[in-house]
């Protein structure tokens, strides 16, 4: 279902890819990045969805990677984060599984929000966008709840693809609380970010 539309985005932005923070340095006092803590456990059904597809969670250690962000890489990132929020129709996992949390693909077109991560993150990473920059993140959304949403790195700072938002925000711009993530040199590794109250990612409607 989202092959083709993942080839459409293009593989150039490979030649775009960048090492280090310096933009970050750059920007002054700016906050472009959100602050790393400690190592953390995976959110509820990571390990699950990585037995199911073990190609896509690959282990082993690589170096961290942040998208130069072009404009051909920006209107890529809108393109993918509208098409999936357009194309997936919200529901929960205990309406879609019978159960309180999934981690699945939307094949048949449905899914909650860590399932239009899943998605799109696939895309990127199959247009040819490094996992490295392309972040599964759990945070606390406005009204409290757990929430996943897709972090992207780049040169110009972390940007937020949300399945309830149709524009793509810096993560300062979110108004959530950020929880954990997955780590920049490891897709199996997850990080704090800098609050402590447990979160799950679990579903709403939208």
């Amino acid at each position: 279902m989202f092959s083709i539309h993942a080839r459409r985005i293009g593989l150039a932005i490979i030649a775009s890819l960048t090492m280090g923070m310096t933009a970050a340095q750059a920007a002054g006092e700016r906050v472009l990045y959100a602050s790393l803590g400690d190592a953390t456990r995976a959110p509820i059904g990571w390990v699950e969805f990585c037995a199911d597809h073990p190609r896509d969670c690959r282990s082993g250690t690589t170096q961290a990677r942040d998208i130069v962000m072009t404009q051909t890489a920006w209107k890529d990132l809108q393109r993918v984060n509208r098409w999936v929020n357009d194309t997936v129709k919200p529901l929960t996992d205990m309406d879609h599984w019978g159960v309180i949390e999934k981690w699945s693909y939307p094949t048949d077109g449905y899914g909650d929000c860590e399932d239009y991560v899943l998605l799109k993150r696939k895309m990127l990473i199959d247009a040819g966008w490094p996992r490295e920059a392309l972040l599964i993140t759990v945070v606390r959304d406005r009204k409290g709840d757990g929430h996943a949403v897709l972090t992207v790195k780049t040169d110009k700072g972390e940007f937020v693809l949300d399945n309830q938002n149709e524009d793509i925000v810096a993560w300062t711009e979110t108004g959530y609380r950020f929880v954990k993530r997955q780590s920049q040199t490891d897709p199996n590794a997850w990080v704090s970010l800098g609050d402590g109250r447990p979160a799950v990612a679990t579903a709403t409607a939208r």
